[in-house]
């Protein structure tokens, strides 16, 4: 790992970016486990929505993008990509968990 100080040209500043973005993807597939887990806990559409959670995690996550000099607009726009499709699967395996019963 190089800081971005410490790269000598454009192709060890790509190796470091991909390496982070690989931490990323492996970072969301990590949570995407716990999302899948949560639907364990979920019972009707509007627990899956959990609007007054989409709230408080959207401005807890432009919090952390201001922390680390960051567009709070850009992270939302990530974070909103990722509930919407959370939502989606959540509502899917919803569905097969209430079939069974």
């Amino acid at each position: 790992m190089k800081r971005p100080e410490q790269c000598g040209c454009i192709k060890d500043i790509r190796d470091e970016i991909d390496r982070i973005d690989q931490e990323i993807v492996r970072c969301l597939g990590e949570r995407a486990r716990y999302v899948h887990e949560i639907v364990k806990y979920k019972t009707d559409r509007d627990s899956v929505v959990a609007k007054d959670r989409q709230v408080v995690m959207m401005g807890k996550r432009a919090e952390w993008a201001r922390e680390h000099g960051l567009a709070p607009e850009l992270i939302q726009t990530i974070y909103r990509t990722l509930i919407e499709h959370n939502i989606r699967k959540e509502l899917e395996a919803l569905a097969v968990q209430q079939a069974k019963h």
